[in-house]
């Protein structure tokens, strides 16, 4: 999948760091958009907008480590790749536990941290879709006439039809009609794609359910996946 002119943020204090790395990014086809804190990221970020995240772990006022918690419990978290001169080992695996693509440190290296922006770009893309279908699939739920829910949570159990009309006190003809609507309301195909939409539904986990796709590639952007090449002068 392309993300032509996609949008990176970053958060670092030092002015210079913030301009290197905005030349880097727009030369690998990127829009990059910078912030000095966490406080004015959190103030100038829209929660809706695509993207990932470069985060220094040392900021004033709110941390790195800090800001990728509110993140974490907000619905528009983003991908976060740290980019420190401080990290220690025991900071570096915290970040990583806590989803972060990666933990780098400066200087850096010009592909790794395009290739980290490549990854976190379209993690985020199956982020995006996956919450999409789940918000698809919570609108349909909520459609069903109460009796169709029963149905559906029995067929999500197992039941066969003559089951469920002996556990509703009905007929099995009143479930097929059940479930056919039921089928029909949640865009299902088959069983297993219905219990698979009913499960998504309830799950938390936004990247749940969604198989990877191949790495994107920026619009114009040749590939730079080789070791060697000169850190980044973030100054």
């Amino acid at each position: 999948m392309e993300f032509p002119r996609a949008t990176v943020y970053v958060v670092d204090d030092d002015p210079g760091v913030r301009r290197a790395l905005e030349r880097l990014l727009d030369s690998a086809g990127y829009r990059a958009t910078t912030f000095g804190s966490a406080a004015e990221f959190l103030a100038g970020h829209d929660p809706n907008s695509s993207g990932c995240l470069i985060l220094d772990l040392a900021l004033p006022g709110c941390g790195g480590l800090d800001l990728q918690s509110v993140l974490n419990a907000s619905e528009g978290g983003l991908p976060i790749i740290f980019l420190s001169g401080c990290g220690s080992i025991p900071v570096s695996v915290q970040a990583m536990k806590a989803g972060a693509v990666t933990f780098l440190t400066k200087p850096v290296r010009e592909w790794e941290l395009v290739a980290a922006v490549r990854e976190a770009l379209s993690l985020d893309a199956r982020w995006r879709r996956t919450r999409a279908l789940r918000a698809r699939t919570q609108t349909r739920i909520a459609s069903l006439t109460p009796r169709e829910r029963e149905v559906l949570d029995h067929i999500i159990d197992g039941n066969l039809n003559k089951q469920i009309a002996a556990k509703l006190g009905t007929v099995e003809q009143t479930v097929k009609v059940h479930r056919a609507r039921v089928m029909k309301k949640m865009g299902a195909r088959s069983v297993a794609e219905l219990v698979r939409f009913a499960t998504m539904s309830s799950a938390e986990d936004a990247s749940a359910g969604e198989a990877s796709e191949s790495d994107a590639e920026p619009h114009g952007m040749q590939s730079r996946g080789r070791p060697g090449r000169s850190p980044v002068q973030l100054d």
